[in-house]
Parts: C-alpha cells; structure tokens; sequence
C-alpha cells in the first residue's frame, strides 16, 4: 500500500493516472510539477545527508553497511597475515582504505546535486517502477563515470601514505593474471574508488526512503505536499 501511495505522488500526471487510476491522482490535488519538485527534493536531500554521513572520519570504517574489505581471497589471506602476527600492517591498509573513500566522498556532492536538477519526469518514472535499487541505478548512470575521475587521485594520494598498498597492487595483479582476481580490483586506488561510489549510492538511497517515510520531518513544503498528503 505504501509502494502505491509513493509511486501516485511523483510520477507525471499521466502515468500516475495510469498506475493508480484519475480519482486518486484527483485526491492527492498534485500537479506533474509539484510532483517533480518532490522527487528531485527527496533525491537532493537524500544526497546532502549521505555525503554527510560518509564524509566525515568513521564514515566508511565504523558502518558496516559500507566498510570496504580487502577484495576477494586478499581478504582470506589478509585472516592468515593476522595469524602470523602482520595484523598491524592488514589493519592501516584497511583503515587508509576507508579513509581515501571518506575524504573523497564530499568532492561529489556538486556533481550527484546536478543530476539531481536535471532529472526528467522519465528518470523519475524509472526510479519508481526500477525497484528498491533504482536510486543507486540513476545515480550510478549518470554520475559513476565523472565521480571516479573525480575521486581517483584522492584516493592515490591517501592510500600511497600505506607502503603496503604497493605490495598489495603487486601480489593482486599477479592473482588477477591467474584468474583468482576481478581485473577491476588488482589495482587498490581502482579498487576503493569504486567500493566508495557503491557505498555512496547505496545510502543515498537508504537516505531518500527515510524521507519519503517521514517528509513532514523534514521541514519542507514541497515534500509535505507530494508524500505527505499520499499518507
């Protein structure tokens, strides 16, 4: 029932007609416009908070939701390097990890806010018929290309503060030679740049549900007119 109410406030006129029928559209009294300043405030909204979230210390490391691993059987081996008393150095690779995602995080906050503004009554169809990964697939299209540009060199500068990211981008590319690694994560910069934009969709995403659960919580006239009324 939810899911209904939801997809009646922010798709067009027309396609909300077609999914919920003119009487509800009629007794929600929202306009196509309305419904598309609502969309694009929750999606906004739910980028300033995420990127808040994430780009702070202890954004990345201390959220299990988001923590980025060693990737593949680095992170089996990383278990026997702790066994024969290397648990120090698996540890600062780890914590420089999630330390690179959490000083790169808030360099994106202009260009996911951009996406936002220019998101078209079919993105937000999409978005709304697309499932409960939808954001993260909207934002992931249009923005994973520029952030990655982006976010790449923050990355490499704090992860070459850790000498062992050498011997990992070492031992890693021998294992994706063999096949025991994803090519995409033989490289660590490569690696944490995209670990940071998955966790970075994937709260911002939790972020929008939390205001489309509670938008008079959130202090704003347009998204209490488009969700609220749909309550």
């Amino acid at each position: 029932m939810q899911r209904r109410k939801f997809t009646s406030g922010i798709v067009s006129a027309a396609a909300t007609w077609a999914i919920v029928g003119p009487e509800a559209a009629r007794a929600a009294g929202l306009s196509e416009g309305d419904a598309a300043l609502g969309v694009r405030a929750a999606l906004e909204r739910g980028v300033v908070s995420a990127v808040g979230l994430l780009g702070r210390s202890g954004g990345f490391l201390d959220n299990p939701k988001v923590r980025i691993p060693l990737p593949g059987f680095l992170n089996d081996a990383a278990k026997l390097l702790k066994a024969i008393g290397q648990q120090k150095k698996v540890d600062e690779l780890v914590t420089a990890m999630n330390r690179a995602a959490e000083a790169a995080v808030p360099q994106g906050k202009a260009l996911l806010v951009s996406a936002v503004k220019a998101m078209s009554v079919e993105d937000a169809r999409q978005i709304i018929t697309g499932g409960d990964n939808s954001v993260t697939q909207f934002f992931s299209g249009k923005t994973r290309g520029p952030l990655g540009v982006t976010f790449l060199p923050i990355v490499t500068k704090a992860t070459e503060k850790v000498k062992l990211a050498d011997k990992y981008n070492s031992v890693a590319g021998k294992a994706a030679g063999l096949g025991l690694l994803n090519k995409d994560d033989a490289n660590i910069q490569q690696y944490v740049t995209g670990k940071t934009l998955d966790g970075l969709y994937l709260m911002i995403g939790e972020e929008e549900r939390k205001i489309r659960q509670d938008p008079v919580g959130t202090g704003s006239a347009i998204l209490k007119k488009v969700f609220g009324s749909l309550k």
